[in-house]
């Protein structure tokens, strides 16, 4: 049995899909994020960073933080979802950390700046906006003349699609990017993904904070 401490945003989801794709037990625990229960001395021990996901795997006691790390262990654990070909998994990994220091960052400062400070100073606006505009275009060029990021479904997609599928609720259009909406759609139309994005919650409703950006 896996304990999977998440909520609903786009890192936890990557990790509620892996599971439901892997079929593996677990559970999930809830960590309120707006009332603070990341900083709890119970949480802190879990993950120094305070951030979720978590998961505690109980079958050897391991516990592990950083949703790419989390994707990388449970692909490991169950021989799935990630190539053993070295030319592929060195593909993959370099994919994993690309998704990891740059379109999860970006998009989270994109969304950040345009649609939650109080206050949208016009730089930071308009800088996160063609950052993630030139990181979606070079998604849609990894994706040329492939339906996936790999040869096969795989993780790289799950750490891909929670970024994207937040992304797109959020009001940022990939309709411009042919390849990217087909890989999208595809995804998003997968039993384990329609499940995962919604456990143990589903995104918030953006359209408050899109109104008033608008």
């Amino acid at each position: 049995m896996i304990t999977l401490y998440a909520h609903g945003s786009p890192n936890p989801h990557k990790i509620s899909i892996a599971l439901e794709e892997l079929n593996l037990p677990y559970e999930t625990k809830v960590v309120n994020i707006w009332e603070g229960e990341q900083f709890r001395p119970e949480f802190v021990t879990l993950n120094p960073n305070s951030k979720v996901p978590v998961i505690v795997d109980h079958e050897n006691g391991r516990t592990i933080y950083e949703s790419n790390a989390i994707l990388l262990y449970l692909a490991e654990k169950t021989g799935k979802l990630f190539p053993t070909n070295p030319d592929q998994r060195w593909k993959g990994l370099q994919l994993l950390f690309f998704q990891a220091a740059s379109i999860g960052p970006l998009f989270g400062q994109r969304a950040h700046f345009s649609l939650f400070a109080s206050e949208k100073p016009t730089y930071a606006v308009e800088r996160y906006l063609k950052e993630g505009e030139r990181l979606t275009a070079v998604l849609e060029s990894l994706l040329s003349g492939r339906e996936y990021f790999l040869d096969t479904y795989s993780i790289i997609d799950i750490a891909h699609f929670g970024w994207l599928w937040c992304s797109v609720h959020q009001g940022f259009s990939i309709n411009n990017y042919p390849n990217l909406k087909a890989w999208f759609d595809q995804v998003a139309a997968r039993p384990a993904v329609q499940k995962g994005v919604n456990t143990p919650l589903p995104l918030p409703d953006f359209t408050p904070f899109r109104t008033a950006a608008a």
